[in-house]
């Protein structure tokens, strides 16, 4: 959860300079010189009020050109966005639940079976959440029946955590595809409309292709902008999940040494 709040502050701290930076180059470009001293002059004073007013321009930005995009590749874009978000927020959620101190798991499953044997190791598992945990568990269960059993066991037990781990991520990019093919099929059907425009007034009038191509490719923006963002969040999911995977490995090797010890001063 610390790591969620982590990126979601990140990306708030990001969308936030890149707005004031915009403001401020547009604002610097619309004054004159002896505009921009008295500016200076009067910079302290404006400090405090100057943040709500940027945010309240982007937003309307936003709005603006949302609109102007056409209500249809627009509102689908962003319903991309929000599921491709659910997904990304459910599996970082997920992910983290999933991290499990390893050292401090096999330390406690050692001692366990000097203590109390298998069942006291059982136990520990049993109270231990993560696919680590369960892993090891279907490991001790079948203990019995000698090592080779618990090392296919576990190999076989660790696919299906890895089917788990990997759950939601082929929806997750199959938004990231479909974005920008939207923001391109607007972007398409605009271009099409500004030229039966073109066709209608029987004259090319700069405006009228000028505005037509703007809002056009207002769509196709949009669309790499939701793309980019899951992207980020896709290499994030599976970066964690490999770290995941490697200490599950890591782990069972070290589980399958402890059972050897274990066997051996029987």
């Amino acid at each position: 959860m610390k790591k969620l709040f982590t990126l979601v502050a990140v990306l708030g701290v990001l969308s936030f300079g890149a707005s004031t930076f915009v403001n401020a180059q547009d604002e610097a470009a619309a004054q004159p010189d002896s505009a921009m001293v008295q500016q200076q002059t009067d910079e302290e004073a404006a400090t405090a009020a100057a943040p709500v007013v940027e945010e309240q321009s982007l937003h309307k930005a936003l709005k603006t050109k949302f609109i102007e995009g056409g209500p249809g590749f627009m509102a689908s874009i962003l319903l991309v966005l929000i599921f491709g978000l659910a997904i990304v927020i459910e599996r970082i959620i997920y992910l983290n639940l999933s991290t499990t101190n390893t050292k401090k798991l096999l330390n406690s499953i050692e001692d366990a079976l000097k203590n109390g044997g298998v069942e006291a190791a059982k136990e520990v598992c049993r109270n231990t959440r993560g696919p680590v945990a369960s892993i090891f568990y279907q490991g001790l269960d079948r203990v019995h029946e000698g090592i080779e059993v618990v090392e296919k066991s576990i190999v076989t037990y660790g696919s299906v955590m890895m089917g788990q781990l990997e759950k939601g991520l082929t929806w997750i990019s199959l938004f990231i595809a479909i974005a920008p093919m939207l923001g391109f099929m607007g972007t398409v059907i605009g271009m099409i409309g500004a030229f039966d425009a073109i066709q209608a007034a029987g004259d090319i009038s700069p405006s009228l292709v000028a505005g037509g191509i703007k809002v056009a490719l207002i769509t196709t923006v949009f669309g790499l902008i939701v793309a980019i963002v899951l992207q980020v969040f896709y290499n994030y999911l599976l970066n964690k999940i490999d770290s995941i995977t490697n200490e599950m490995e890591d782990a069972s090797v070290s589980l399958l040494d402890i059972l050897v010890k274990f066997n051996l001063q029987k």
